[in-house]
């Protein structure tokens, strides 16, 4: 029975299934699912509506019910914070110059509008944030901008900049000169052993600093921009705004990361150098025979590669054209030029992937015939005599050179000196001729005693006759001119015939050396005749010696008198716009009959300059006695300065005469004569001589690892920035191997250049353009420029591809083919041809490496902030930041174990 109910249950229940899917279809059991969820989902939606409502009823009847009701004070303060905020007024004054402040301005607002409210918008609409900002930015500004108005910049410009940078140049010289004396060649070609070699001599030099980690470690360079920053910000924000973390942190990553790093690196890119290297001398015509020079002396086949891919472009070009007629011609004379250039291009290429470049002095040397450079011509050329020189006291001849040049400067002294007595004469002024020929006496007589007689050492080899017919001649006549001619005349035949001499010298490496300095070593292949070659010896006979009688003479004054001398007035003149103090000295002379002379003289203090480097010059003994009060280059005129200045002068005075010096060296009479005589006086030494000291001072410090200032002397700060240049020159062409000669005649040259552009007011010309580059004309220039630079037309501008290699190797080529188109020939016919493209390429070098170039830019940033914040401890916190340094722990071990040797 319960089977067949079952039975029927399922029979029942299949049919009901099959009748449903028969009439509603296959997919009825899916609808009929749907409208069960739908219907269980409408249900707890009605719930949940009906719900919420009972419940926000009920919330609202408890809080009525139970708590306190809300306090007045609390609705208002919500009320002013939905009102409009009201705006900050800002100050835009900045700097107190108008024409600065309004493109300033104009930077603030383009910086915050890009690196600001770009993305600050996207966070807030609330713009109290950056007027906030933007008025910290301004405090920060108008510190800066005040302390700056309170520092002298003069001595900065004038001096430590061009000492930070001769300083570089020479860590980057020794560095060269390192890798120069290792073997192997890799090594020295290898960029990363420049840089560790630069490093090294860095840290020999400073001692306690090595910018390594900062110059080649991004990590390290960001880490001491943001220390640098962040001290920065102390001196320049409020206390408030300082102490504001998350404002200070904001500011220094804006200030590091945004705007120095980037700055940083566009400065310290050579390429960019480059580029600004030939913008700074566009005016300048290119100068063909410099570019196939920089082709030829060129060791990166991948610069000449680069010219060569544009010369066979322009060579296509020119064969597209379609010309006729006179075109004809002048198209084929370019193509003529760029093939020539292809050729030394490939020429070139040839040599270095070969590996058989030659030193091109050794090349002349033993290949082909040299150049003659005839003897007389050789003794009046700068250049000429000093490998002349160079060559004759190696060979030990200096003394018959010496003699020479020496009775030749007598001779056109001698000249000059007979031809004012004659002059005076004429004129009716009473001179005494006896004082001038006893001065020619004294003259000739020094150079005898010198050279002739037998105390002299080394001693001139001459014929007995000739020596005791000179004697005679002393003795007996009065001295001429020629008094010497008949010697030297043997000499000059002596150094011309004697093999050891003059012969001998044209096939000394010194005389090729000669002839690279003179710009006359050819190649081979292209070297002309000896005559041809002749006419093209340029040579100019400013070399000549002119030896000052007062530097030879002995004096013939009445020695039994006795000289006062003190300043009794000091006053302050204006000539053509030039002011001097002027000293007046009255003088007394005690005569031994017992009569008295008085007179007036007056000195300026270039005059009392002048007679102390003649005398201590003449007579070296002084030097270490006779103390000159130093020079001052800023507010000499002052009143208090000149007082003390006459003060110490007159403590000069009494030293110098005292009895007891004057008869201890009884040779400087005449010298302390002729400086008090009632009359202008005469400066020996010349204005520039008397201006500039030898370029190296005496001193006992190594120059090669110390600072380039340390070579200048202490107790004279006048004509420094002139001073500070020319060390600057001695780095740059390497002058200081030289000898003394060599360097004379660069002051000689510097003294036509600079006298015949600025007169004898150097310095001061110095001073006014500094002033004039840091007026607020041209700092109002420079903020332009910058806003120009990164902000175009008002838009941020994009950061621009790196170019590619064969448009930076042109570059290259033209940045240093317009440097040594610039050099004048007035300079390369002073220190030489083949000395002048070394300076210059020695200097474009040290720029080809960025590494070295972040360090001159930190370097300077350093000496900025130093000179901006003097009273604050900058240079210990750039020696505690740079300290970090691994070369810095190892020299210093290095040092403690020689020490402890």
């Amino acid at each position: 029975m319960f089977a067949e109910a079952s039975l029927s249950v399922w029979g029942w229940g299949g049919l009901g299934v099959v009748l449903f899917l028969i009439s509603f279809g296959p997919f009825a059991i899916f609808y009929l699912a749907f409208y069960i969820l739908c219907f269980i989902g409408g249900g707890f939606v009605v719930l949940l509506l009906f719900g919420k409502t009972n419940s926000e009823k009920h919330l609202e009847r408890c809080e009525h019910s139970y708590l306190p009701p809300t306090q007045a004070g609390i609705m208002k303060v919500l009320e002013e914070m939905k009102c409009e905020s009201k705006p900050i007024k800002i100050d835009r004054r900045l700097t107190g110059s108008n024409i600065i402040d309004e493109p300033l301005q104009q930077v603030i607002q383009f910086a915050l509008r890009d690196y600001i409210q770009y993305w600050y918008y996207t966070l807030s609409d609330d713009e109290t944030f950056l007027l906030e900002i933007r008025q910290t930015v301004q405090n920060a500004l108008v510190e800066f901008s005040t302390r700056s108005k309170e520092v002298d910049w003069q001595p900065y410009f004038t001096t430590r900049l061009v000492d930070d940078f001769a300083t570089h140049l020479r860590v980057f010289r020794k560095a060269q000169e390192r890798l120069n004396e290792r073997e192997d060649p890799k090594q020295r070609d290898a960029p990363d052993e420049l840089l560790d070699s630069f490093f090294e001599a860095e840290v020999e030099m400073e001692r306690k600093i090595c910018r390594d980690m900062v110059c080649t470690s991004r990590k390290d360079e960001e880490g001491y921009l943001r220390d640098l920053c962040e001290v920065l910000l102390y001196l320049l924000l409020p206390p408030g705004d300082f102490h504001n973390k998350n404002m200070r942190y904001f500011l220094r990553e804006v200030l590091a990361r945004g705007v120095l790093l980037p700055l940083i690196n566009q400065l310290s890119d050579p390429d960019y150098i480059n580029q600004f290297i030939i913008w700074m001398i566009r005016d300048s015509s290119c100068d063909y025979e410099a570019f196939l020079n920089i082709l030829k002396l060129t060791d990166k086949p991948a610069e000449l590669e680069a010219v060569k891919d544009k010369v066979l472009e322009e060579l296509q070009f020119l064969r597209s054209l379609d010309t006729a007629g006179d075109h004809i011609s002048v198209i084929k004379n370019q193509m003529n030029s760029l093939l020539f250039v292809k050729k030394v291009c490939e020429t070139r290429i040839q040599r270095l992937q070969s590996g058989k470049e030659v030193d091109t002095l050794k090349l002349a040397a033993n290949f082909g015939k040299l150049c003659v450079i005839p003897l007389e011509h050789i003794l009046v050329h700068n250049i000429a005599l000093q490998f002349f020189m160079d060559y004759m006291q190696h060979m030990g001849g200096q003394a018959v050179l010496f003699f020479w040049l020496t009775v030749e400067g007598y001779r056109v002294t001698a000249q000059q000196q007979l031809e004012v007595l004659q002059s005076s004469q004429r004129d009716g002024k009473n001179q005494s001729s006896q004082t001038t020929k006893g001065l020619l006496r004294a003259a000739a007589l020094g150079v005898y005693d010198q050279y002739l007689s037998e105390k002299a050492s080394p001693r001139v080899q001459v014929d007995e006759t000739s020596a005791a017919r000179l004697e005679q001649k002393l003795s007996k006549e009065d001295p001429t001119p020629e008094i010497f001619d008949e010697i030297q005349r043997k000499m000059y035949d002596l150094m011309l015939k004697d093999e050891r001499y003059y012969p001998s010298f044209k096939q000394h490496p010194l005389y090729v050396r000669m002839l690279a300095e003179l710009d006359m070593l050819k190649e081979p292949s292209y070297r002309g005749s000896e005559d041809g070659d002749l006419e093209s010896f340029n040579g100019s006979p400013t070399g000549s010696i002119n030896l000052s009688l007062d530097d030879l003479s002995s004096g013939s004054v009445d020695e039994s008198a006795q000289l006062h001398a003190f300043i009794s007035d000091t006053g302050v003149c204006n000539d053509h716009g030039k002011t001097y103090a002027l000293y007046t000295i009255t003088v007394i002379r005690k005569n031994s009959d017992g009569s008295e002379d008085i007179w007036k003289t007056y000195r300026r203090y270039s005059d009392f300059h002048d007679f102390h480097m003649r005398i201590t010059e003449q007579f070296e003994s002084l030097a270490a006695i006779l103390k000159l009060p130093g020079k001052k280059t800023f507010n000499n005129m002052d009143r208090e300065f000149l007082e003390k200045r006459k003060k110490d002068l007159n403590s000069y005075l009494q030293l110098l005469l005292n009895p007891e010096m004057m008869k201890a060296c009884s040779m400087l009479i005449p010298y302390v004569y002729d400086f008090l005589e009632n009359k202008a006086y005469s400066k020996g030494k010349g204005d520039f001589a008397r201006k500039v000291p030898p370029l190296i001072s005496k001193s006992d410090i190594d120059p090669e690892h110390c600072r380039v200032s340390a070579q200048l002397d202490d107790n004279v700060d006048d004509n420094i920035p002139l001073r500070v240049m020319l060390l600057l020159m001695d780095e740059v062409f390497d002058l200081k191997e030289r000898n003394q000669w060599l360097r004379r005649n660069i002051k000689n040259l510097l003294q036509q250049l600079i006298r015949a552009t600025y007169g004898d007011t150097i310095n001061r010309k110095i001073v006014e353009h500094v002033d004039y580059m840091t007026s607020p004309e041209q700092v109002s220039d420079y903020v332009k420029r910058f806003r120009d630079s990164y902000w175009p037309n008002g838009i941020l501008a994009e950061t621009p591809p790196r170019r590619d290699k064969s448009t930076r190797m042109r570059t290259r080529v033209a940045a240093k083919t317009t440097l040594l188109g610039i050099m004048p020939d007035e300079l390369k016919h002073i220190i030489g041809a083949d000395t002048t493209r070394k300076g210059i390429l020695r200097v474009f070098d040290m720029f080809q490496h960025q590494p070295m170039n972040r360090r001159l830019v930190y370097v300077f940033l350093e000496g900025i902030l130093e000179t901006l914040f003097p009273q604050y401890k900058f240079p210990e916190l750039f020696q505690k930041l740079h300290s970090r340094s691994p070369r810095v722990l190892k020299y210093s071990k290095k040092i403690r174990s020689l020490q402890m040797r």
